[in-house]
C-alpha cells in the first residue's frame, strides 16, 4: 500500500476592505452643525463670562479693567451678596417634599386604578403652564382677601389667613410651595416611566408569594428606579440653587425672597456691575457642578446619570 502525501493547502491572506474616507467623514459632517452651535452658544459665552468675572466691566465701556480676584473676594465677604444664596434652602426643602409626593403618586397611578389617566393629567398639567402665567395667577390667589383666604374662611379656618407674600417669615415658604405644585407632575411622569419598565412577571411572582404593597415597593420598585431617583435628585438640587422665575415675577425679590440668581441679574442690569455679576454666575456654576459630582460619586455603584 502506497501512501501519497497531500500537498499543503496554501491559504491566501484575506484582504480587508478599507472604509472609504468619505464614509468616515459622513458622521462628522452630521455633527458639524450641532457642535458649532454648542460651541458658539454655550462654551464661548462661558469662557467670556469667566473672563468678565476678573474685570470691573460695566457692560457698556469698551475697556475691561482687570481686577483679579476682587469680585470673588467681595462676594464671600459681603453678606448681602452671598447671604441670598441660602434662600435656596427653602426650595431645596420643597424639592425633597416634591420628590416624595411624586414617587407616592407615581406608585399609586402605575397600577390598576379607576380614572388613573385623569389624575395623571391633573397632576401633570401645571408643568405645561407658562411660568409667567403661574406667577400672576398665584399673585391673585395669595393676595390678602384672595382666593386662598376666602377658601379658608368658607371652611371655618379664617384664623389661618396670613400675609402669604407680605410676611418675610412665610413668603419664601409660599413661593417654594408654588414650585412644588408646578414641577410635581414632571417628576411623577419620570417615576411612572421607571416603574412601568419593571417586568410584570416580577409583580405576579410577588403576589403569588403573598407580598404586601409595602414589600413590593421596598424590594421591587425602590431598587429598580435608582437611576431615575438619582436623576431627579440632581435636577431638584440644581433647580433649587438657581431659582429665578417665580420669585422674580411675583415679588421681584422683595420681602426676603431674593435668590442668588435674582441678585446676579440685578447686579448686572440694574447696577451695571457685569464683572461682579459674572463672578456670581461662575460661583453658582461651580457649586452646581460640585454638587452633581458628589451625587454621582455617592450613587456611583448603582446609578450612572449624565
Amino acid at each position: 500500500m502506497t501512501l501519497t502525501r497531500t500537498p499543503p493547502v496554501v491559504r491566501r491572506p484575506v484582504r480587508t476592505r478599507r472604509t472609504p474616507l468619505r464614509t468616515k467623514l459622513i458622521p462628522w459632517l452630521y455633527l458639524l452643525l450641532p457642535l458649532a452651535l454648542l460651541v458658539v452658544f454655550t462654551y464661548v459665552p462661558v469662557v467670556n463670562m469667566v473672563w468678565y468675572s476678573f474685570t470691573s466691566w460695566d457692560g457698556i465701556d469698551q475697556n475691561k479693567k482687570f481686577v483679579g480676584l476682587t469680585n470673588y473676594i467681595a462676594i464671600f465677604t459681603r453678606p448681602e451678596l452671598f447671604g441670598v444664596f441660602f434662600v435656596g434652602l427653602y426650595y431645596l426643602a420643597g424639592a425633597v417634599l416634591q420628590l416624595g409626593l411624586a414617587l407616592y403618586f407615581a406608585t399609586i397611578l402605575s397600577f390598576n386604578l379607576k380614572f388613573r389617566n385623569f389624575f395623571k393629567g391633573i397632576i401633570f398639567f401645571p408643568y405645561l403652564i407658562n411660568g409667567v402665567a403661574i406667577g400672576f395667577v398665584f399673585l391673585f390667589f395669595l393676595q390678602p382677601g384672595g382666593s386662598l383666604d376666602q377658601t379658608l374662611q368658607f371652611l371655618g379656618l379664617g384664623d389661618l389667613s396670613r400675609q402669604w407674600l407680605g410676611d418675610p417669615a412665610i413668603a419664601n415658604i409660599s413661593l417654594a410651595g408654588i414650585s412644588v405644585w408646578r414641577y410635581l407632575g414632571l417628576n411623577m411622569v419620570l417615576y411612572i416611566g421607571a416603574i412601568q419598565s419593571i417586568s410584570p412577571d416580577i409583580f405576579e411572582a410577588a403576589d403569588l408569594d403573598g407580598a404586601s404593597a409595602w414589600q413590593k415597593f421596598r424590594f421591587i420598585i425602590a431598587p429598580s428606579i435608582k437611576r431615575i431617583t438619582g436623576l431627579t435628585a440632581i435636577l431638584a438640587i440644581s433647580g433649587s440653587l438657581s431659582v429665578f422665575e417665580i420669585p422674580y415675577i411675583m415679588l421681584g425679590g422683595a420681602n426676603g425672597t431674593e435668590t442668588f440668581v435674582i441678585k446676579t441679574v440685578k447686579m448686572a442690569f440694574s447696577n451695571g456691575k457685569f464683572g461682579l455679576a459674572s463672578a456670581m454666575a461662575v460661583i453658582l456654576l461651580v457649586i452646581v457642578v460640585i454638587v452633581t459630582l458628589i451625587q454621582r460619586r455617592l450613587i456611583k455603584d448603582d446609578v450612572d446619570v449624565a
